[in-house]
């Protein structure tokens, strides 16, 4: 009996994976500039965000560009790369965890957006930072299933409302150095929007096969990350320390059935932080040169970041290498999911 959920998938593809940029660059040194009366007050050197995190800059949408304007562009690149019409889309799963409201799905607003027919199912998918991955999962065990042929996965987040809230509650009185790094994760984040388009791979040869995905959960730490469009609280350590425990004990067992452990090509991690990514690749023996970095210009664009980070990276691969995406998100779960290129 196996402690991971494990998904075998037989005949889907990913057909293109594209990324969208936001326009606005916001500089750590700008926020560290912003934050300058709270760190004097609290005694604390300005800084970490570049020369600990490693994040030296993160994007915003502008204001006349919303989050969903960057999903429905990111979903309209994916389109075009794959060749695929808007009328022969049978899935569109959104895995934002950015929203503006809480009823209708910001899925349905996409679905317009772009055109779909009536017949394309529409739906949000939300699970902290893996929810891109599951969208993959699911749109992959309808295709394997021979309920669709095509389908969208798109997420796009924004991080400004978060992040302009941490700053001006920082800046109140009274605030101590406890308070600043509890709410210190919101500033790591950046905006930014990714889709995929995956199809059969009887009918996609030129696809990428999807072949497996392995997930884990260690559900009784679901209160070391929780955060909303106002307000982000993290343990940082207990939050590193449960997620490196959760991802060993996934690897150990699943790594050695896949051939994992044997090395792939590329790994794309969720993009963290650089200390985050360094513990990874220590802990799990995995060689840090075949792990691209995206956070030290975009942060932590929430679920959208491996996605994205793929695309930014996909020129680079060969047809066959085996790329493997992974993630933690917050509550806790961590997955993998292998793509033979």
């Amino acid at each position: 009996m196996t402690l991971n959920s494990t998904h075998r998938f037989s005949r889907t593809a990913v057909l293109a994976v594209e990324r969208v940029e936001a326009p606005e660059v916001v500089t750590s040194a700008e926020l560290d500039g912003r934050l300058t009366e709270v760190y004097r007050r609290t005694r604390m050197r300005p800084g970490l965000l570049e020369g600990l995190v490693g994040i030296r800059e993160r994007r915003r949408w502008s204001a006349d560009q919303t989050f969903v304007d960057g999903a429905v562009a990111a979903g309209q690149a994916a389109l075009d790369a794959a060749g695929i019409a808007a009328g022969d889309v049978d899935l569109l799963v959104n895995t934002s965890l950015s929203r503006r409201w809480l009823e209708p799905s910001t899925a349905v607003v996409i679905h317009d957006a772009l055109g779909l027919p009536p017949s394309a199912q529409s739906f949000d998918v939300t699970n902290a930072c893996l929810g891109f991955v599951n969208g993959i999962e699911i749109a992959g065990a309808m295709i394997d299933a021979g309920l669709i042929r095509h389908a969208l996965v798109v997420d796009a987040e924004d991080s400004l409302p978060v992040q302009e809230s941490t700053i001006a509650r920082l800046s109140e009185d009274g605030v101590t150095s406890k308070d600043v790094m509890a709410q210190f994760a919101a500033l790591t984040l950046g905006s930014g929007a990714a889709g995929m388009v995956l199809g059969r791979s009887d009918e996609h040869p030129e696809g990428h096969r999807v072949v497996a995905a392995v997930s884990r959960a260690a559900t009784q730490h679901h209160e070391l990350c929780v955060g909303d469009n106002d307000t982000m609280i993290t343990d940082l350590k207990g939050l590193l320390d449960a997620g490196l425990e959760l991802s060993s004990g996934l690897w150990a067992e699943a790594a050695p059935e896949f051939g994992w452990d044997a090395g792939m090509d590329r790994y794309v991690l969720h993009q963290v932080s650089q200390v985050h990514t360094e513990a990874i690749c220590e802990r799990l023996g995995i060689d840090p040169d075949k792990v691209p970095r995206t956070f030290p210009e975009h942060g932590n664009i929430g679920p959208a970041s491996v996605p994205f980070t793929l695309a930014t990276h996909s020129a680079d691969l060969a047809s066959g290498d085996r790329v493997l995406l992974m993630g933690i998100g917050s509550g806790l779960n961590a997955c993998c999911l292998e793509i033979q290129w």
